[in-house]
Parts: structure tokens; C-alpha cells; sequence
């Protein structure tokens, strides 16, 4: 046999076996909820061996075992897979969160992430969904640099404060604009299914919310909802979540009838009715006034999307119980958004959403009264029957308010339902290749109705027999935005856009209360009572015109500039002064794109830098002086001044400068550094007139605040493999806050707060306590002399009222994890916050050192003693019957270190497996264990020291709950 023959048969033996070890491996790829992704690239690494999924994220390759496949897409994290033995093999990739190529949310539109050049973070879906809430708001806590969200309390519904960069306006909000779907809601929390939000886009600079003019000083918040993905198949999707509410009472407690029976004891309480048969009752008010609660949260969306159509339904049902016993929320939405193409240049947008809250038969206990009965008053007969503390005799009840709130309530109730109804015509016409008008229109009509019903039988009804109180409040606003774009790329190289808008918004509101009293027993209607006692209204209206200008510049992909300008109008204004003009400009360099950077390790490197300018306003018509109309003068009506006009009244300005760093190491590690100055002039301020003018009171411009800081946020994909993930998080803010001017150099005293040139928005003002003398047991105050000198008093009257801290953190910030392990997944999300002091205003109550001696009192928290002996070196005083002059009065002795580390959120999920899933035709179906305001590490004595919003000034309130919840998601 020739040479050539036997080594063309060799040849053909090795080819059939390395024919025989490949295998055609059908590769299936999903996104995080398990859906298909078609126009997915799979390809054989090092080689154009491959292809793209199909409409069901599929495509069939020829492989061998230990092949390595690269599955990539636009938007996507890129991933690799080493092939074993599978003839079927389904990788899940996720959205890339890090890549400079992704589009971003900006102000009226969207951007590529690469030549934004202002302070803005988004947050997709995936990351916002692990808290249980019916508020998007709570969403964000602990996951965006500079912003705190600061929680309302802990009722079901409550919505939580936001702060972004800090404190700058005194009267006017200091919350942001919510702007959904294109549409400017305001600066309250918008009511929106957290299951319908598709991504939240932070605006924190000027240049970022500058095309927001007049509403963009507080920083914007731009909520987008979800649409179907084009090309996947129609599905739906159910989400099913239960829960149990746990009251949290943080680190306060209230003493037993043992504790505060030594407490008394140690005072030497006279009364006769001070017996140690007390220690026989022991009623704990807390635990009879909460209980543990119950979440259930539901919601079905459907999607369908094509070429011609992109269609999002959803439905939910969130209903909570209070974890105070009596109170429950029932809250139902509905949104359906459809973009249909009609013809190659018409699109046309139509939304709607609607939101019904009801809060029914509403029978809430009384914290107040749980917290200051006292264990030894038993809020029921040995019967059973409850007894009316109001009508105790002698010891028979012994709390200093004789307050039974089991009592009224087997009567009393209340109840309240909201309506707020969303409804969006918008659409995009296409005039030219690179130019495209966008309609936006969309009106809002809400109402809110509550009633109130005291019982004739009640102690609260006895002074009229019963009452019944209605109230009523509907409001209509109005907003369109008719806008053109232009964009357009130029010799491959140059890519402007422009952007020129006309915008008006306007809204009325109108509200009316009124009551009876003398009703019937368990009467619903006015008519029902025999005398009218109420009867009062309101109304309001606004209205603003805006036109606004953009336009930016990219010069491949390596330099970038933009800048806008908007001219606000606003009826808040007098007619000179209603007109503001606000602007932008702002720059970036990709440093990394240039030809002379070659350092490998380094992916990205962004600098960037804006300047602009934005405004804020007041609420009605501060420039219009008002009068009292409900005064009647020898039997006529009459009218008597009320709040004297400001004609010269202007616009609160935010003048901002940002510079920031974005870069990428190893392919892993992401890091994002902001400084920033902005300067808020023109403060709006009410000030108190002298009672000669006949008016309370005038709005005036008078100072500014500065807030500057830096910023950094730290990502990073540990590990990224197909099986095995983990991948960490870390944001910190740090802002120092300062009042520059105020009119006249005057300082502004109120309450136990000042502003002061020089000092901070939020400095408290009080007398400072030094503690307590260890030769007597007695309070100790620092008194300064008019030459300086400092010295000591025991008398609370004659210690000096001074600057003694601020309310503002040092810093904030929050860190997460995730740790995903095959099907597996485990996450945590947790916020802090440093430096700032609080006013335990409950402690004026519960720790009175005797002067509240039929109130109970708190147990005195660890580390904390009081004196008994001479030499003592103690926190408390000794206690005495009525205390000391002013020792629990407004001191420095109940402010408090509010820095605070919380367990926000932890959860564990399941991935199904597919072959469980497909013998019942489900696509995907996730289930998972989750656990909020699991923890809060802190050395505040209050129940928790974050709510009570940025004042400073903070009591016992509605504490947030602990929640747990199991969780399911469907996917069809």
C-alpha cells in the first residue's frame, strides 16, 4: 500500500473519532426571571463557530466536552461556559449594571452610559424588588450614593422621606421630584405598584436635573415601568408573597409592675394606695395594644411585544394589618401600557394606572396610652368586661390620665378610602430620518374621603352625645410636554442631539369637612345627627408654563459636552418675578479610548464635570397677602388680615458643581468618585410679624446654604462563573452642610433650633446638661457669663441656652451582597448612617426622674445608672416625687447619638430546575425566604432612629416592623 493511501485512511480514522466526540448541544439562554432571550450570541470561544438564540432563546451548536462557549448580548454581562457531558444546557445571564455601552434614563429621554456627564444612577428591577412594600420609595434604602430614605414610620402605607445630598430649603420641601414615565408627578411618593417599575434613575447634580428647572433643586427621581421585551414570546407572570409583621420596639422598654414598683420604692412614693399588693397586678399595655400582622401581597402582569406592538397589563392586591392592633390597608392597582406602531413614522403611547387604598373600620389602640398606663391598671374586669378608667373611683385606677383605650374603642372606629387615577395619551411621529416629535399628555384625578364616628356611649362622646365627621378632597392636575428631537451622526465620528420643548402643567384641588354631633347610635350619614358642628372647605389651584433646550455633543465615544437651559413661569410668583431661567453645562473624556492609554488592567476611566443651576418654590401664592373671611364683626361677616403679601418674592436657586471619576479594573471592580458644592440662595423663609401689623406673617428670600461633599460607590464581581457568583456593593456620602447667609446677619430662633451664619441647617439650641452632681444627686447645667467665663448651675433657669449639636450625619451610605451558588441564591441589603445627634423627645415622659410619677417608665438603658451615694459618678439623678425644676424639660441631656448600622434586607431564593418546570408547562418559577428591618445596631434608647424624617427631633412613634415573607414567582 502507498505512503498516501495509508495516511489518507489515518487521516479519516482520527476525523470520524473527533467527529464521534462532538455532539450537538442545544443551548437555552434566560435572563434573571428565567425568561428566553432570542439575538443572544453562543459561539465556540476563539472561533466564529456558533450562533444566535431564537424567538425561544435557543440555538443548537456542535460541541465537545471541555469546549468553551461565550454567550454575549447588548445589555448584557458577558459570560463563558465550559461544556461537560450536556446535551441540553441552560445559562442564565444577567443585565450588565457596569458597562459604559448601556442606556440610561436621563431627563426626557434616554442616553448611552458612556457619554453621560452628570451625577446619575439607575437601578433596574432586579435590584429594587427585595424589600416587601407597597412603596417605591422604600425601595431605594441603602442602594444609591447620597441619598437617605428615611422612613415615615411604621403603619401600614406610611411613605418614607427622601434626602438627596442633603438639607437646603427651611420652608419650601426638601424632598425630590418624582417623574414617572415621562410625566412630573411632584415631591410625594408616587402610589405605584412595585412590581410595574421597570428601573429608578437618581438625578443628584444640576446638569442632571436642570431640564427640570424650578422643581430640580431637591434632586429627581424618574421611575420608568415595564414593557415587554420585542422578539419574546407573550407570557405571565404571578407573583405571590405572604408575610408576618413583628412589632419592633428597638432598644426601649417599659419597666414591669416589679421594676417600677423598686423605681417607686427608690423615690419614696407616699400615697396610700403605694402597696406591695401592686406587685399583684402587672398589665403590659404594649403587648395588649400590638400584635403580630399579617402581608399578603399578589400581582399577574402579562407582556407581549413585537415589531408593530409592546403591551404591559398588570394587576395587584397589597393588603397589610397594622402590627398596632386596629389598623389595615387594602390597597389595589391596575396599569396597562401599550406602545403600538401604526405606520413607520406614528407610534402611538396610551397608558393608564389606577391606585384604590381603603383603610376599613379602623379601631386602632392608643400607643400614647400603652405607652404611659402603668402595669398596675388592668384594662379589664375579672368578667372579662372592660373596664371605664374615666369613671374609676379611689385606687381602682392609678395612671394620672385615667385613659382606657379598649374602652372607646368597642365603639369608635374610623375608616378612609383614595382613588388616584393616571391616564397617559402620548405618542412620537417621526417628521424626518433624524427628527422626531414627542407628545406627552396626561392628567391625574384623585380623591380622598375619611369618616369618623365617635359613639354617644364612648367617653369621647359623651361632652355631645356622639359625633360624625366627613371629609372630602379631590384634585384634578394636568401636565403636557410637546417636544422635538433631533439626532444625528456625522462622517461616523460626530453625534449631536437636540432637544427643544414646550411643557404646562396645572392642577385644583378642593376639600370640605363636615360634622354632626347628637347622632345615633352607629350612624353612618350627617342626616343622622341633630346637630350641625362643622363645616369648613378649601381650595387651591396652580398653574406653570415651561420652555426648555438641550443639546450634546460626542465625538467618538471619546469626548462629550452638553448643556440646556429651561425658562419657568409660575403662579407662585408675582407677575415681575414669575419667570426664572435655569441652565446646565457639562463635560466628559473616556480617558481609557485615548491612543496613549494602555494600561490593561484599567477597562474604564471616565472624568467628567458639570455646572447648572436649578430652582425650588413655594406652595400657593406667597406674593398675594391673605384675610381670615370666617369672622364675623357686629353680627356681619367680616374679614381680618391673615398673612401679608411679598411682592418681590422670588425662586430658591441652587447653583451646583460636579466633578466625577468612573472607571473599571480587572473586569470586575467598578468604582465611581463624585465631589460636589452647591449653593441654595434666595431661602424661602415665614416670618413672624409683630401682632402691631394685624398680620401672622409674611414668606421672604432670606440667605443661603451650601451642602458640598463626596461621594464614592464600590461594585464588584468576585466571582462570575456559570455556577458559582458573588458579587458585593458599597456606597458612602459624605456632606457638610452650612448656612452662608441669612438677611441682616440675624439669627433665627425656633422651637430648640437655630439658623445662623456660619452654623448648620438643623443646629440645635437648648441648654447644655453637664450631669449630675455627684456630692447631692442634682442636676448640673453649664451657665456662660457675658465675658465668657463658664460655670456650673443647678438652676435649669439660669443655665445658658446655646448651640450644643447638629442633627446632620457625618456621613451615609449602604453596602449589599449576593452570593448565588447553582440554583441558589442569597442576598443582603444594609444602610448606616454616622455623627448625627437626635432629640429622644419620649424620654421628657419616661425618664423624668419622678416628676411623672403616675406615667410608667423606661427601663434605664445598658451602661446607664443613677445616683445614691455621695461620689457617684452617674447618668441619672436621683429620683424624687416631682423631680427637679426642669430636669426633664428641653436640654441637651435628651440628645443622643443617632448613628445607626440595619439589616435592611436578607433574602434566599430558589431557581425551580427546568426539567421540573417543564413536565407543567411552566417557563420559570422562583420561590424564596425573605426578611426585613431584621436588625439595627445603634446606641440610640428610642424605638428607632430613623424616623421622624431629617429634623432631628424624634419620639416614640409608629415603630417599623420586623417582616418576614415566602415568596413565589410563576412565570407562563
Amino acid at each position: 500500500m502507498k505512503k498516501s493511501t495509508l495516511f489518507f485512511i489515518t487521516m479519516l480514522f482520527f476525523s470520524a473519532v473527533l467527529f464521534a466526540q462532538e455532539k450537538s448541544v442545544v443551548v437555552t439562554v434566560v435572563d434573571s426571571d428565567q425568561v428566553p432571550i432570542p439575538g443572544v450570541s453562543v459561539v465556540l470561544k476563539g472561533t466564529t463557530k456558533g450562533g444566535s438564540t431564537d424567538f425561544d432563546g435557543v440555538v443548537t451548536i456542535k460541541l465537545s466536552s471541555g469546549d468553551i462557549i461565550v454567550v454575549s448580548s447588548l445589555g448584557y454581562t458577558t459570560k463563558e461556559v465550559t461544556v461537560a457531558n450536556e446535551q441540553n444546557l441552560k445559562i442564565s445571564i444577567s443585565e450588565s449594571l457596569s458597562q459604559l455601552d448601556e442606556v440610561v434614563i436621563v431627563a426626557y429621554g434616554t442616553q448611552k452610559r458612556e457619554t453621560v456627564t452628570s451625577s446619575v444612577v439607575q437601578i433596574d428591577a432586579e435590584k429594587l424588588a427585595d424589600v416587601t412594600t407597597p412603596e417605591v420609595a422604600s425601595m431605594l434604602q441603602g442602594k444609591v450614593t447620597g441619598v437617605q430614605v428615611l422612613p415615615g414610620g411604621g403603619s401600614p402605607g406610611a411613605s418614607p422621606s427622601i434626602l438627596i445630598r442633603g438639607r437646603s430649603s427651611i420652608n419650601s420641601t426638601n424632598s425630590p421630584l418624582w417623574v414617572v414615565d415621562g410625566v412630573i408627578i411632584g415631591n410625594s411618593d408616587p402610589k405605584l405598584n412595585p412590581n410595574d417599575v421597570a428601573s429608578i434613575s437618581v438625578l443628584k447634580d444640576a446638569s442632571a436635573t436642570a431640564l427640570y428647572g424650578n422643581r430640580g433643586a431637591n434632586g429627581v427621581i424618574i421611575v420608568t415601568s415595564k414593557r415587554g421585551k420585542i422578539g419574546a414570546k407573550p407570557q405571565v407572570k404571578v407573583s405571590l408573597k405572604s408575610g408576618v409583621n413583628v412589632f419592633n420596639p428597638g432598644n426601649f422598654r417599659l419597666m414591669n409592675s416589679q421594676e417600677l414598683y423598686d423605681l417607686h420604692t427608690e423615690i419614696g412614693n407616699p400615697n396610700p394606695w403605694f402597696t406591695e399588693d401592686l406587685l399583684n397586678r402587672d398589665y403590659d399595655w404594649v403587648d395588649g395594644a400590638t400584635q403580630d400582622a399579617f402581608v399578603k401581597d399578589a400581582s399577574i402582569t402579562f407582556t407581549s411585544a413585537t415589531e408593530t406592538h409592546n403591551l404591559f397589563m398588570s394587576m395587584g392586591y397589597y393588603n397589610e394589618e397594622g402590627t398596632v392592633i386596629g389598623n389595615e390597608l387594602d390597597r389595589y392597582t391596575f396599569r396597562t401600557n401599550l406602545d403600538y406602531k401604526i405606520t413607520d413614522k406614528l407610534t402611538i403611547k396610551p397608558k393608564i394606572n389606577f391606585v384604590f387604598d381603603g383603610r376599613d373600620n379602623t379601631r386602632e389602640a392608643n400607643l400614647y396610652e400603652a405607652y404611659t398606663n402603668m402595669p398596675w391598671d388592668n384594662p379589664f374586669a375579672e368578667d372579662g368586661s372592660v373596664i371605664n378608667a374615666n369613671t374609676s373611683q379611689g385606687d381602682d385606677w392609678l395612671g394620672r390620665d385615667k385613659r382606657n383605650f379598649f374602652y372607646d374603642r368597642q365603639w369608635n372606629y374610623s375608616d378612609s378610602q383614595s382613588f388616584d387615577l393616571f391616564a397617559s395619551f402620548d405618542f412620537e411621529y417621526k417628521l424626518a430620518p433624524n427628527l422626531t416629535f414627542i407628545s406627552t399628555n396626561n392628567f391625574r384625578y384623585g380623591t380622598y374621603e375619611s369618616f369618623s364616628y365617635t359613639d354617644p356611649r364612648s367617653n369621647g362622646g359623651k361632652s355631645t352625645n356622639g359625633s360624625i365627621s366627613d371629609y372630602t378632597y379631590r384634585n384634578l392636575t394636568r401636565f403636557t410636554n410637546q417636544m422635538l428631537k433631533y439626532s444625528n451622526t456625522f462622517n461616523d465620528d460626530h453625534t449631536i442631539n437636540l432637544l427643544a420643548g414646550y411643557e404646562y402643567n396645572d392642577g385644583s384641588s378642593k376639600n370640605i369637612t363636615t360634622g354632626s354631633e347628637n347622632v345615633v347610635v352607629n350612624g353612618e350619614v350627617q342626616s343622622v345627627g341633630l346637630k350641625a358642628s362643622v363645616a369648613n372647605g378649601d381650595a387651591s389651584e396652580f398653574a406653570q408654563q415651561s420652555f426648555l433646550f438641550s443639546g450634546d455633543y460626542d465625538y467618538k465615544g471619546l469626548y462629550f459636552a452638553k448643556g440646556s437651559v429651561r425658562v419657568d413661569g409660575a403662579s407662585a410668583f408675582a407677575k415681575d418675578y414669575r419667570y426664572g431661567t435655569f441652565y446646565s453645562i457639562a463635560a466628559g473624556w473616556n480617558i481609557h479610548k485615548e491612543d496613549f492609554f494602555n494600561i490593561d488592567d484599567i477597562n474604564i476611566l471616565k472624568l467628567r464635570a458639570s455646572h447648572g443651576a436649578v430652582g425650588n418654590q413655594p406652595g400657593g401664592f406667597g406674593y398675594l397677602s391673605t384675610y381670615d373671611v370666617k369672622f364675623q364683626y357686629a353680627g356681619i361677616i367680616a374679614a381680618k388680615p391673615l398673612r401679608l403679601g411679598t411682592e418681590n418674592l422670588t425662586w430658591e436657586k441652587a447653583i451646583e458643581t460636579n466633578i466625577g471619576l468612573e472607571s473599571r479594573f480587572f473586569n470586575k471592580v467598578d468604582l465611581a468618585v463624585d465631589f460636589y458644592n452647591k449653593e441654595n440662595s434666595g431661602l424661602l423663609y415665614y416670618r413672624a410679624l409683630s401682632d402691631q401689623t394685624g398680620f401672622s406673617g409674611r414668606y421672604e428670600n432670606i440667605g443661603s446654604i451650601t451642602n458640598k461633599g463626596v461621594e464614592f460607590s464600590l461594585g464588584a464581581d468576585i466571582v462570575n462563573k456559570d455556577d458559582f457568583g458573588i458579587n458585593v456593593g458599597f456606597n458612602a456620602s459624605f456632606n457638610q452642610n452650612n448656612i452662608k447667609k441669612l438677611a441682616d446677619g440675624t439669627d433665627i430662633i425656633s422651637g430648640s433650633t437655630i439658623l445662623r451664619e456660619g452654623e448648620e441647617l438643623g443646629t440645635f439650641y437648648m441648654r447644655k446638661w453637664l450631669g449630675v452632681n455627684p456630692g447631692n444627686g442634682a442636676p448640673v447645667y453649664e451657665k456662660i457669663e457675658e465675658d465668657g467665663t463658664v460655670s456650673t448651675t443647678a438652676d435649669y433657669n439660669d443655665a445658658t441656652v446655646q448651640i450644643v449639636g447638629s442633627s446632620n450625619p457625618d456621613f451615609t451610605g449602604g453596602f449589599n451582597t449576593n452570593i448565588r451558588y447553582k440554583n441558589f441564591t442569597l442576598s443582603s441589603n444594609w444602610s448606616f448612617a454616622y455623627g448625627a445627634e437626635l432629640y429622644n423627645s419620649s424620654r421628657n415622659l419616661f425618664d423624668s426622674d419622678g416628676y411623672y410619677l403616675q406615667f410608667n417608665q423606661m427601663v434605664l438603658p445598658e451602661g446607664s445608672s443613677r445616683w445614691e451615694n455621695p461620689g457617684d459618678i452617674v447618668t441619672h439623678p436621683k429620683p424624687r416625687i416631682g423631680g427637679y425644676p426642669g430636669s426633664n424639660q428641653t436640654s441637651s441631656r435628651y440628645l443622643e447619638d443617632g448613628s445607626y448600622l440595619r439589616l435592611n434586607n436578607v433574602r434566599v431564593s430558589f431557581d425551580i430546575p427546568e426539567n421540573v418546570l417543564s413536565k407543567i408547562g411552566v417557563t420559570g418559577a422562583n420561590i424564596y425566604l425573605t426578611g426585613d428591618n431584621l436588625a439595627t445596631f445603634t446606641k440610640f434608647t428610642g424605638v428607632d432612629p430613623t424616623i421622624g424624617g431629617a429634623g432631628g427631633f424624634t419620639d416614640l412613634g409608629y415603630p417599623i416592623p420586623k417582616r418576614y415573607a415566602l415568596g413565589l414567582n410563576i412565570t407562563f
